[in-house]
């Protein structure tokens, strides 16, 4: 009878080391991970007032820090941001496309020219398989295609193809 009695205390006590153990990691875990956070936490809230701050000065100062990304794609820059396509593609025609392009020009923008090109490279587009563009090999192929395309159309007059965005769902 005794030994029933032992063994049976022997097979309780594995099952509550482990979950003393699991405990014990928990609660650590728990600990370091706080830890981390709240010396992680006063860089944030710098960085974050420091923001503020230059927002402010910038207010200050005539709203300079609203020009910034929308001052660059300008037509009296000679870029024009293309409006976006959005097209499936040719196989598997489940999958869409969404691409966002700019053009930068030698000269003067012109608009009509810019209006053939987006047309040009969605008729384009809806050609192209989904095996065409994987990888990094085949976005490096699509772009190639895409600038020759331009550089066809515009006879020279757009200089750079600029890819804002390139979405494959």
């Amino acid at each position: 009878m005794e030994e029933a009695e032992e063994t049976e205390a022997k097979k309780k006590s594995p099952l509550m080391l482990m979950i003393a153990a699991i405990a014990l990691l928990t609660v650590a875990g728990g600990g370091g991970g706080w830890l981390v956070g709240t010396m992680i936490a006063p860089d944030i809230k710098a960085s974050q007032e420091s923001a503020a701050a230059e927002e402010a000065k910038a207010g200050a100062h005539g709203g300079k820090a609203e020009e910034g990304l929308a001052r660059i794609a300008t037509e009296a820059n000679g870029v024009v941001q293309l409006e976006p396509i959005t097209t499936n593609l040719a196989y598997p025609s489940e999958s869409w496309i969404r691409l966002e392009v700019a053009l930068m020009f030698k000269g003067a923008p012109d608009a009509a020219l810019a209006e053939q090109i987006h047309q040009d490279i969605l008729a384009y587009m809806r050609t192209v398989s989904l095996q065409q563009v994987e990888g990094p090999r085949g976005f490096q192929y699509l772009r190639d295609d895409i600038e020759e395309r331009v550089d066809l159309r515009s006879e020279g007059r757009v200089s750079k193809v600029m890819f804002r965005t390139f979405v494959i769902e």
